[in-house]
């Protein structure tokens, strides 16, 4: 992992301290992230999954719920954006796929308690 990579982990981790607010609603992922090559400073950037790690890491026990519609490519999708978590040190067990939304609706990430 890159230096800046790690940096901007640590950052989010004091800013997850400082926070206490769990999302209230699912957050919208960008369709965008899909167009170009991924990397762990790419799924940072998004400020929609940004915003969900930092509220996962301020709230004990919670958990992450990645929203995505049937599908072959969506359910790809998704588990690629597990595993970019997972490598960011979010722990996998805290991390659950659901198939809920309708073809052609755009992926969410909700942070549960």
């Amino acid at each position: 992992m890159r230096r800046g990579t790690i940096r901007w982990l640590q950052a989010a981790c004091l800013l997850a301290a400082s926070s206490s607010a769990l999302c209230a609603e699912p957050l919208v992922v960008a369709p965008e992230l899909w167009d170009r090559p991924r990397s762990a400073r790419a799924v940072l950037d998004q400020p929609e999954i940004r915003e969900a790690v930092r509220a996962h890491l301020a709230q004990a026990g919670s958990r992450l719920v990645i929203h995505h519609s049937l599908g072959q490519e969506p359910l790809l999708q998704a588990e690629e954006l597990r595993a970019w978590l997972m490598a960011l040190a979010v722990d996998a067990a805290r991390i659950t796929l659901v198939n809920d939304l309708k073809t052609n609706q755009t992926m969410t990430i909700e942070v549960l308690k």
